[in-house]
């Protein structure tokens, strides 16, 4: 007989999509909001180029930003629309496909963020 975990173990669920472990609400809704908590930065932004695991296609990277997810994703937005590319917002990291560095901490600079260039 399988154990069960005493929160249900629902993860997912069709009619919300995402569920909290912990309030077992959907995580638009979370009461807890142990899924929401911003990471905490030490107020640098750090812009840097990668390429592993992409099959050798650049991307530039956006860390270090301590925004809430939705203020996160109008910013990669803004980003990717500035470098007219595509992109995500995965797990607290901009991704803007293409070699934009350059481009990318002009436009967090003139917002007013503290940006470094990490990487080569």
């Amino acid at each position: 007989m399988k154990s069960r975990s005493p929160s249900g173990g629902l993860v997912y669920s069709t009619d919300s999509g995402r569920m909290c472990p912990v309030c077992r609400q959907p995580t638009t809704s979370c009461r807890c909001k142990t899924a929401q908590a911003p990471p905490a930065g030490d107020g640098i932004v750090r812009v840097s180029r990668e390429t592993k695991g992409r099959a050798g296609k650049g991307v530039t990277l956006v860390k270090g930003l301590a925004l809430e997810p939705l203020a996160l994703m109008t910013l990669g937005k803004q980003l990717k629309t500035a470098c007219g590319s595509g992109g995500t917002v995965k797990d607290g990291v901009i991704e803007v496909q293409g070699d934009h560095c350059e481009r990318v901490i002009e436009m967090l600079k003139a917002q007013g963020f503290s940006v470094k260039r990490a990487g080569g």
